[in-house]
């Protein structure tokens, strides 16, 4: 099987249960290939920080990658999407002179602030049109999720990071961004969730994802 390769670059959002690992899971589980992963994380930085700090541009000089994937500081697209546009443009220079795709990934809003979901999902779609980045709805599948089944936690005790549903959701959602095609389930793996959770993830990654590519 084709073997692809992707860097993730961003912070706890995508440390937080090895979102990185689980999308590789779901990749091999559905028989799409191997996913082989390698992570950059600065706990709470933005983007910015990891520009600034340059071992991204350099691993990226040195080893090819098909898919580079960005997380913004949860809060940045919030409080400064200017801001953070600025930090994705200049990111996705230097990954398109590697001859890698930028994928966004679209985080969520706080337990506390619900609303924000609106402006923080508005910035990464723009940012998706000025570069041209697959953007993982990852956010919009959380606000589907929580408004369809709200008995089902996601965010963890902190009410900002992911419980290992909601880190299950977002790599649903990357996983139905990047690899689905035209298959219309997402594969099972081995997870410490119940069925029906599964099952509810697994409705909501698919139904944000297919709207999201339509709009």
């Amino acid at each position: 099987m084709a073997k692809i390769r992707a860097l993730f670059i961003g912070n706890s959002f995508t440390t937080r249960n090895d979102l990185p690992g689980l999308v590789s899971q779901l990749v091999a589980a559905g028989g799409k290939g191997e996913l082989g992963c390698e992570l950059i994380s600065i706990s709470g930085a933005p983007l910015r920080t990891h520009l600034n700090n340059g071992d991204a541009q350099e691993r990226m000089r040195s080893q090819h990658y098909e898919y580079v994937v960005l997380q913004e500081q949860s809060t940045l697209p919030i409080k400064n999407a200017g801001r953070s546009l600025e930090n994705i443009c200049d990111f996705d220079t230097h990954i398109r002179a590697a001859g890698a795709r930028t994928v966004l990934y679209m985080t969520w809003a706080r337990r506390s602030a619900p609303q924000d979901q609106d402006a923080l999902s508005t910035a990464y779609i723009q940012a998706g049109s000025a570069t041209g980045a697959i953007v993982v709805s990852a956010g919009l599948a959380w606000q589907r999720c929580l408004q369809d089944h709200p008995e089902i936690l996601l965010h963890d005790k902190d009410g900002s990071h992911p419980n290992l549903a909601g880190s299950y959701l977002a790599a649903c959602a990357f996983y139905a961004a990047l690899f689905l095609g035209r298959s219309r389930s997402i594969p099972a793996i081995d997870i410490d969730l119940q069925e029906h959770e599964i099952d509810a993830l697994h409705t909501a990654a698919l139904e944000t994802v297919r709207a999201h590519k339509k709009s």
